[in-house]
């Protein structure tokens, strides 16, 4: 808003008091902050992390009634889950046991069973471990590049690539 000239004290206003033409009496404003001051960043936007991930196996473990389990939910990798399983004499005699035991750590859910371990994964077809073992590369080292970022400016999210789908890759 422009001001304009500024005029003689008002009736009925205390000494000193003036009024600025073309202006309506205000508030008090908030104070300004001094032009060193920088403004305050607005709080960050909490971010979830995903840390477990649904998947549907090729073929599908059947159980001992012969009832087929396909949808499973596997969880992200701890340290621990990949350092345990070193301990295991099954897997010092036979350095291919790791990822069956790794598996059985990490697979939360298939199908309707009520517990997964290591016995389960070590009794799926070859097709279905496969699969699993790149799952779980996929899900804790190489596939999941992306990620979900805010725009500086407009604040508008939107995802990016950090890195190739491949080893070697960037």
């Amino acid at each position: 808003m422009r001001r304009t000239a500024v005029r003689g004290p008002v009736a009925g206003a205390g000494a000193g008091a003036q009024t600025v033409v073309g202006e309506q009496p205000q508030e008090a404003a908030a104070p300004l902050l001094p032009a060193s001051t920088p403004a305050p960043m607005p709080a960050p936007v909490q971010q979830r992390l995903q840390t477990e991930f649904p998947f549907e196996l090729p073929r599908g473990y059947v159980d001992e009634a012969g009832t087929v389990h396909r949808d499973g939910v596997m969880r992200l990798a701890t340290a621990r889950d990949e350092l345990v399983p070193l301990r295991d004499i099954r897997v010092q005699e036979n350095p291919a046991y790791l990822s069956v035991v790794l598996l059985g750590r990490v697979i939360t859910r298939l199908g309707t069973l009520p517990l997964v371990h290591d016995g389960v994964v070590e009794n799926m077809f070859a097709s279905d471990l496969a699969f699993l073992q790149d799952f779980y590369r996929q899900v804790n080292a190489e596939g999941h590049t992306r990620a979900s970022v805010q725009c500086p400016h407009c604040s508008e999210p939107f995802e990016v690539e950090l890195g190739g789908s491949r080893l070697g890759e960037s």
